[in-house]
């Protein structure tokens, strides 16, 4: 038997792609809820993630995913709009007509964003197609040196700055830019007259989370069950000690599969990663009536959190029975900042003021409910170096063999962490315990201090 130790997308994706192969899989998830990021909430018709999800174009392995599992035609691609709030406006940025009025810009620094975003390099004056082919010749150059050098210091000043700040706080001036040039091909995919292509889960994907439980077994998944200890002799796996409701047990395996955060990984095998990574409290609001026009605002003010995406203007409202839905949230470097430490009706307050400091027209009346999320581990920071610090998929010299990870610190959650991700990196395990992928080009030993 496989164990996997962790029930989201990861976890999952990996059983399912194992016993696909003739393998018998069992799945162990500390929480009596499976999914991990992508759980949801319940509305008025469709449920909806707890944290904000949608597909780029480029994130093919979860597609296919859902093609297996009979949702292939309810994969919707859909244009997510974007606006940048400056000054008390918002401003699209979308079309190539709404960049060329932002009035935050000089026509040599639209030009310059524009010629990044497109991949090619003019510094010096002659154009180069090739620079930004390889993101590992950028993941020792700080972000802000590059953004400058690459585009202008205005453009840096008014646009990436802020975003920086947004998505890692006081940790901005850490962070590679290899993971800038990453998101920007990462997110490349545009309708030049409408905007940015997007994907989702016609109904959510609770769907694809459900179709995969299905696809395993429900009587082959545990929930409510934390894995305490994976056993090892003459450095192979031998088995996996599991506790629930306070009784211990412990199964015989053949190999393990660990896709969950690298903590957990550490206290499992003492395996360390230096990866460091920040949280996020996000809460979704349910409205009578839409805010703004757009998806996704990114916010150049001291507004108390990150972005604004509002979901019903990507998907209808009506899907949710006519709620219009709003995720607010902010990135957490710190335990001790203050929105971590806030109830949810504190938490409510600082949203809901925030939100009237932008839009003085927002009518506090027409808010349904507010329902907040907190995860202390919801994203890598993607400082320099990272590349190094990931955990491979094999751990079989460092650790044991048989011993494989699947979480978020591994190589298929950069630059960018998503679902395709953790899809990706169950199918890297799967694949090596199948003997199907040359696991010997991933191993690696521990580093020390």
């Amino acid at each position: 038997m496989i164990g996997v130790v962790g029930g989201g997308i990861a976890g999952l994706s990996a059983a399912y792609r194992l016993q696909q192969r003739g393998h018998e899989v069992r799945v162990f998830e500390a929480s009596d809820d499976l999914g991990g990021l992508a759980a949801v909430y319940e509305t008025a018709g469709d449920p909806i993630e707890k944290f904000y999800h949608h597909l780029s174009k480029s994130e093919e392995t979860i597609v296919e995913l859902a093609e297996e599992l009979g949702l292939g035609e309810d994969v919707e691609w859909r244009i997510g709009k974007n606006a940048y709030y400056v000054d008390g406006v918002v401003h699209p940025m979308d079309k190539p007509w709404e960049i060329l009025s932002f009035p935050h810009w000089s026509l040599y620094d639209k030009f310059r964003l524009g010629m990044l975003t497109l991949d090619i390099d003019v510094r010096g004056g002659v154009p180069s197609f090739d620079t930004y082919e390889r993101l590992e010749d950028f993941e020792d150059v700080p972000v802000e040196q590059f953004a400058r050098e690459h585009t202008t210091q205005n453009v840096y000043e008014t646009f990436f700055e802020p975003l920086l700040d947004a998505k890692f706080g006081d940790r901005k001036d850490d962070v590679s830019a290899a993971w800038l040039l990453g998101r920007i091909k990462f997110r490349g995919e545009r309708d030049i007259l409408k905007g940015e292509v997007l994907g989702y889960l016609d109904g959510g994907f609770g769907r694809l989370l459900d179709a995969l439980v299905e696809a395993v077994g429900r009587e082959n998944i545990e929930t409510g069950t934390r894995v305490t200890d994976i056993d090892t002799a003459d450095g192979a796996v031998t088995g996996l000690t599991a506790e629930r409701d306070g009784e211990t047990t412990t199964h015989d395996v053949d190999s393990v599969v660990v896709a969950t955060m690298p903590n957990v990984l550490e206290d499992l095998t003492g395996y360390p990663c230096d990866i460091d990574f920040q949280g996020t409290v996000c809460s979704v609001v349910s409205m009578d009536e839409s805010l703004m026009d757009t998806y996704w605002l990114n916010i150049a003010d001291e507004a108390p959190f990150g972005a604004l995406i509002e979901h019903t203007n990507f998907v209808p409202a009506e899907r949710y029975g006519g709620e219009h839905l709003l995720y607010v949230a902010r990135y957490i470097q710190s335990p001790e900042e203050d929105v971590w430490q806030q109830d949810d009706d504190e938490v409510r307050e600082t949203w809901l003021s925030g939100i009237e400091n932008l839009f003085p027209e927002f009518d506090r009346e027409s808010v349904n409910w507010v329902r907040t999320a907190r995860n202390p581990r919801t994203a890598p920071i993607y400082e320099r170096g990272y590349v190094d610090m990931v955990v491979p998929y094999d751990l079989g010299d460092a650790v044991a063999e048989g011993v494989y990870y699947a979480g978020m610190a591994s190589k298929a959650q950069y630059p960018e962490r998503s679902l395709n991700g953790g899809v990706v990196a169950g199918y890297e395990c799967a694949d090596r315990i199948d003997g199907r992928a040359d696991a010997a080009t991933d191993r690696a030993t521990p580093t020390t201090d």
